[in-house]
């Protein structure tokens, strides 16, 4: 089978995809076939931290208690091709095998993990478009099997822009308002270690929108979402200087909601690392801008006049703000009027925004 062939069945049925569930299994399934691997991780991320976020689909990977192992060591060792090297990377994709000359025990993923597991070789990508990371995706060839080649390295690089395409447009605003009785924010603390140690009930709440997926136990009597420990670890990295930006994610609940996850590490006596916080709370139509924007696919220039409109700014204030004619000002609109299938100004404020920060 040439390769546009394989390219083009793998993404056979990605439109009909309904979410990203379906998607991710949908495609693993078909991939499989075209590239056998014996075991994957395909997960959600946020297109602006390009941390994990859910859904996350896991097959046939052992026990799901060591998915927050993978995470922690993922954000918080020293491995070969991290996902936020990936994101960044001329190619979004990389076998580990070949990157590192056959000696795949140089990542201390695999030392920690992948080699008990019985894992022989892992492919991984960034699923991407216009620079942002959608979803990042894992697959795992177990000992007696071959490495990942060049050409499997190519076709799963290659699926990367249209299956990000598609899995951006499920941030699009859901035909219900959904829940207006949100509560308000939830608190976590992690010690120094990572262990959780408090909660409170606001929290627990949230939790319970959450879909399912991966969790670890706990001792406060839950099991904790990865998307949260990771969203906490990254927070981690930041402190101990191994990464920079946020540890910020946004979630969408079972009801069609967006949660806005974000946690930062405290200091303890005398400058040593404290305890991490983290607080989960409704997300706001502002936090939500460049999320929505980009599930319209609109411009950075798209972006700040959207944005400007949703201030109530006329055309003539717009243009002024932004050193521009209003004459392009309208044209920009226009696009963004037919990206968000809207046909007014007011049309298109509720379709970005309303529905997503009411709570």
């Amino acid at each position: 089978m040439s390769d546009a062939r394989r390219h083009a069945e793998v993404l056979s049925g990605a439109e009909r995809a309904g979410d990203t569930l379906e998607l991710f299994s949908g495609t693993s399934a078909k991939l499989r076939r075209v590239m056998p691997f014996d075991s994957a991780v395909w997960a959600a991320t946020d297109p602006e931290t390009g941390l994990i976020t859910a859904p996350m689909l896991v097959e046939n990977l052992g026990s799901r208690e060591r998915c927050a192992d993978y995470w922690e060591s993922e954000l918080l060792e020293e491995n070969v091709l991290p996902f936020r090297d990936l994101a960044r990377a001329a190619v979004p994709a990389a076998g580990l095998r070949a990157a590192t000359g056959d000696a795949p025990a140089r990542s201390a993923r695999f030392r920690r993990l992948l080699g008990s597991q019985g894992v022989d070789d892992e492919l991984r990508a960034v699923l991407r478009v216009g620079g942002r990371p959608w979803a990042v995706v894992s697959l795992f060839r177990m000992r007696g099997g071959a490495s990942f080649g060049p050409a499997e390295t190519a076709l799963l690089a290659g699926l990367s822009g249209p299956l990000a395409t598609r899995l951006r447009r499920f941030a699009r605003p859901s035909a219900s308002g959904g829940r207006t009785d949100a509560p308000m924010p939830g608190l976590v603390l992690f010690d120094p270690s990572g262990e959780p140690t408090s909660i409170n009930e606001e929290a627990r709440q949230h939790f319970a929108r959450l879909p399912a997926g991966p969790s670890i136990p706990s001792q406060l009597g839950l099991r904790l979402p990865i998307w949260v420990v990771a969203t906490a670890l990254q927070a981690r990295a930041i402190a101990g200087g191994r990464d920079r930006g946020g540890a910020r994610a946004r979630i969408r609940t079972v009801d069609g909601r967006w949660l806005t996850c974000h946690a930062s590490c405290l200091s303890g006596p005398a400058g040593r690392p404290g305890p991490v916080a983290l607080v989960i709370e409704p997300a706001d139509g502002a936090d939500l801008a460049v999320l929505i924007a980009e599930a319209y696919g609109l411009t950075p220039r798209e972006l700040e006049i959207t944005q400007l409109v949703t201030r109530g700014l006329p055309t003539t204030e717009i243009a002024a703000t932004l050193f521009i004619s209003p004459h392009t000002v309208r044209d920009h609109l226009k696009a963004v009027f037919g990206k968000a299938e809207v046909s007014s100004r007011g049309e298109l404020v509720a379709r970005l925004f309303t529905m997503h920060s009411a709570h």
